[in-house]
């Protein structure tokens, strides 16, 4: 039988009426495996993978199929954001025995877990070399029959490859420095694409995290080169069909070089990332327009994450799904809610006006993308205050048609991890642009994931429709909730924040630091279920590596805490730092996260520390100046005298606001007015 109804992944609920016997990973799958001494057959997807529809829909739907998988193989499925350590195990396993990996990832186990067969999408039919899945299924069942012996020794290698591949970072003797950071970044800028921004060719991946990073790097060495890096690849992202240009947000990835045909999914991870890049540039842009494009992004993008991604109970789903249902139980039409032509822009407009937005918008009776279609794109700006009008008043007309159309299926799962992204960025970008309305969205989303996602005082991975699920948070779950509590620490004054994140960040050093290797971390916690192996990647993928982003969690929290927390936070922040540091000298593109938080770390970070006598949440003209003026990492904070710990000691000067301005427990002489201040900032 079928047992993923009750699943609290919606991934998994979309196969619960498959004819296949699919059951979550657990014990008593692979209890039911040995019993029956079949293989397991272990499929990883996620719910906006376009491919995993596709194999659903060719295999899993199919009688035939299913009657294989069910009489020779215990089926168990797998939603990769929800058992992020599972899908590290097996992806592993999967590119060292193929090549490359992807979704939807097929490996046949053992019953003991251990992988001897991995691959990706299969065809129901056979085509360009690739056996179809039944075929598959047949040879992998003769194997297990008459090759017993071969079995064992591909799991036996697959295994110790994997045990190697999560060895502890090689001591390179490399510590942060400039120059390794310069290094790193000369050899990013020698990769990107002078023609259409961004970093190498097609498909093309949006540098969510490098970009926060290379702001950074601007900011503390002034390169022009790097600013201008960001900006091109900032704008050429923003004008292509990767953005959406009616609703704001971002695709996952364009499969052109030139941004402008998406993958259509919109996930909550890449866009709570370029959030935080988008308000920093803002914060940047000299622009003269009433609102820069990077400013416009960032409000956009608020608008997508609160209003098309918000959930009932304050937090934040997963994604929207590449594809489209134009008819109930028909397939899947990747991007149809979005493309246009011109006679579809004239119907909802009229001619006049759909002429007009179809020129601004890019859309021809060629398309740009299928049968004739086009996806939105946006390379120039109303000229005039009455084209600006326009836009808006055509804007509105095609947002209202195409919300008549069907849509995407939403993931409303929500991942602990992508929340405390979108903490940090909403918190971040509201108190620099000035819009307590997104700190009050990070508040709310915060509130829910304390209130519900931690259990016992442990984090766990995810929820849905308010309802917890059962896997343990891993590293990535603790570091990015603690960054984001710190993140409304600063932007709110209170002290409930950080004494929440200061909790969270204490059991996070009990359950996963290496205690044979200081500064180094496992993805899973000591008490986490027993795999083959235990997962640490300190690479920064599409979300930032675990051990990074607890980098960041750890300097913020040293900058912030009391005397002996932050001695303790930033010996483990440094130690974390070093290990990383052989990802930035060797793979640079890959270090996005290490990068910002090592260019943090250089200059102290920066902490700007503000005594007021006015009532928590209204900013001073001191706050206000900081959070525009000071560089990226820096922790800035205004509370009464001794309310906080980074305010100890620190009183106002002749009853008037005080700023400041420190680097660990040095500080310069305090100051009390705006101009005072942004001089200052401007100066280090």
């Amino acid at each position: 039988m079928n047992r993923l109804g009750n699943a609290t992944s919606p991934y998994l609920r979309q196969h619960a009426d498959n004819p296949v016997h699919w059951r979550e990973w657990d014990a008593a799958a692979l209890d039911e495996a040995r019993e029956r001494d079949v293989p397991i057959l272990l499929s990883v997807g996620y719910a906006s993978c376009h491919w995993c529809h596709v194999m659903a829909h060719e295999s899993f739907e199919d009688a035939a199929t299913a009657d294989q998988m069910n009489e020779n193989f215990v089926c168990v499925k797998v939603d990769r954001e929800e058992r992020p350590d599972l899908d590290a195990v097996y992806m592993n396993a999967t590119v060292a025995m193929t090549g490359q990996g992807g979704w939807p990832m097929t490996c046949f186990l053992t019953p003991g877990g251990e992988p001897f067969y991995c691959g990706t999408y299969y065809p129901k039919f056979p085509r360009g070399g690739m056996p179809s899945f039944t075929q598959l299924l047949t040879a992998i069942t003769d194997t297990w029959h008459t090759r017993r012996d071969e079995v064992r020794q591909a799991s036996t290698q697959a295994v110790e490859a994997l045990r190697a591949q999560t060895a502890v970072l090689p001591d390179a003797d490399l510590t942060i420095t400039a120059e390794l950071l310069d290094h790193a970044v000369a050899a990013v800028l020698r990769d990107e694409d002078d023609k259409h921004g961004g970093l190498g060719g097609a498909p093309k991946f949006p540098p969510s995290a490098l970009l926060e990073g290379l702001l950074r790097h601007w900011e503390r060495t002034g390169s022009t080169a790097v600013f201008d890096m960001v900006s091109r690849t900032a704008e050429a992202m923003a004008r292509g069909g990767i953005y959406d240009q009616l609703r704001g947000g971002f695709a996952r990835y364009s499969v052109d070089a030139a941004w402008v045909v998406p993958h259509f999914e919109k996930m909550l991870y890449d866009n709570a990332q370029l959030l935080r890049a988008y308000a920093h540039l803002a914060r940047r842009s000299t622009s003269v327009l009433p609102e820069s494009l990077s400013h416009r992004v960032a409000r956009e993008t608020v608008r997508f994450i609160v209003e098309d991604l918000g959930t009932e109970q304050g937090g934040f789903a997963s994604a929207l799904d590449a594809d489209t249902h134009l008819e109930p139980g028909g397939p899947g039409v990747e991007g149809a809610t979005y493309v246009w032509t011109p006679a579809e822009l004239t119907g909802a407009l009229g001619p006049i006006e759909g002429a007009w937005a179809a020129e601004f918008f890019g859309v021809t009776t060629a398309g740009n993308f299928e049968q004739g279609t086009s996806v939105l794109t946006r390379y120039s700006e109303p000229v005039t205050e009455k084209d600006d009008a326009r836009l808006e008043r055509i804007g509105a007309a095609l947002r209202a048609a195409r919300a008549r159309r069907p849509q995407p299926e939403r993931d409303d799962k929500v991942v602990t991890a992508w929340n405390g992204m979108a903490v940090t960025a909403l918190a971040e970008a509201g108190s620099a642009l000035g819009e307590p309305d997104w700190i009050a969205a990070a508040v709310r989303c915060a509130r829910f994931l304390l209130a519900e996602h931690v259990v016992g005082e442990r984090l766990r991975r995810a929820s849905l429709g308010g309802v917890v699920g059962s896997a343990p948070g891993i590293l990535e779950d603790y570091a990015w909730l603690v960054t984001g509590l710190l993140a409304l620490h600063q932007a709110t004054g209170e002290l409930g924040w950080l004494e929440d994140a200061q909790r969270l960040l204490d059991k996070a050093i009990e359950h996963f630091a290496d205690p044979e290797a200081p500064g180094s971390w496992f993805d899973t916690a000591d008490d986490a279920e027993t795999l083959v192996a235990r997962p640490r990647d300190p690479i920064d993928g599409a979300t930032p590596a675990g051990a990074s982003s607890l980098a960041e969690a750890l300097l913020t929290a040293a900058a912030a805490s009391d005397p002996e927390r932050a001695v303790r936070y930033r010996d483990l922040a440094d130690r974390t730092l070093d290990r990383g540091a052989i990802v930035l000298a060797r793979a640079p593109r890959s270090a996005g996260q290490w990068l910002a938080v090592a260019e943090a770390a250089l200059r102290g970070p920066l902490q700007v520390a503000i005594a007021t006598a006015e009532s928590l949440g209204r900013p001073t003209e001191l706050l206000t100046a900081a959070r525009v003026a000071a560089p990226g990492g820096s922790v800035v904070l205004a509370a009464a005298p001794n309310a906080v710990p980074l305010l100890a000691h620190r009183p106002l000067i002749r009853d008037t606001d005080a700023a400041y301005i420190c680097r660990g427990s040095v500080c310069d002489q305090p100051i009390s007015t705006p101009e005072e201040l942004r001089s200052a900032l401007q100066r280090i």
